[in-house]
């Protein structure tokens, strides 16, 4: 029985769910969205590209003008009489050192190019191979000589060391290049830098660079 105040309470069980019909300005306000984020995402996308494009082209050229320093390579190193004892009275060093620039563009400005040869870390002589001059791209200089006189300071104990050395089948030496470069690429040119190769080498009993040396690379460094 059905209370007198009670509402009657209708049943929605079944129904479908009502659709609601959205404005003109709706749809207009997504379709705006919509191209707002495609057109965004359009522009990143191009930024992006030429950025990346940008970069490649950074890079390549970065490589193709970066300099490259200086090679130089021992090609010759003889010291006459080093197995005789009256050797000493007319001690001398004859060499051949090659100065290589590979760069395709760079040029080289070189001040006297001094060198130094050194026995277990002390020097027996040098001399400026070269007056300042300019090595072009892709260019091998030779510097040849010989250390002899005044050049080559080498005392008596010294050459009984050398042939202390010899006995056993080879004398080490250390020689050293140094200079003050500059780049140049068209019509400029960098700064000075100062740099400086060290190239270990050994005689063997004939007095004469041995073969495993021979065009042996030096280590080079700015300092």
């Amino acid at each position: 029985m059905r209370h007198q105040n009670e509402l009657p309470v209708r049943s929605t069980a079944g129904d479908h769910p009502m659709k609601r019909h959205h404005t003109a300005r709706y749809y207009a306000h997504r379709v705006k969205e919509n191209l707002t984020t495609r057109v965004s995402k359009l522009i990143c996308a191009i930024f992006l590209t030429l950025l990346f494009l940008v970069g490649v082209i950074t890079f390549v050229l970065w490589l193709s003008l970066r300099p490259h320093r200086p090679r130089f390579f021992v090609r010759e190193l003889s010291i006459p009489g080093l197995g005789q004892e009256n050797g000493f009275a007319n001690a001398k060093i004859i060499f051949n050192v090659t100065a290589r620039n590979s760069n395709q563009n760079f040029g080289f400005y070189y001040d006297a190019i001094q060198m130094t040869v050194n026995y277990q870390d002390q020097s027996i002589g040098g001399e400026t191979l070269a007056l300042p001059f300019y090595q072009e791209p892709k260019n091998t200089t030779i510097l040849a000589g010989i250390l002899g006189g005044n050049s080559l300071r080498v005392t008596a104990g010294q050459w009984r060391q050398f042939m202390a050395d010899h006995s056993r089948g080879a004398v080490a030496f250390s020689i050293e290049l140094s200079s003050t470069i500059r780049f140049k690429i068209s019509t400029w040119e960098s700064k000075h830098h100062r740099i400086r190769a060290t190239c270990p080498v050994a005689v063997g009993a004939d007095g004469s660079l041995l073969t495993t040396d021979r065009d042996k690379r030096c280590q080079v460094y700015f300092i």
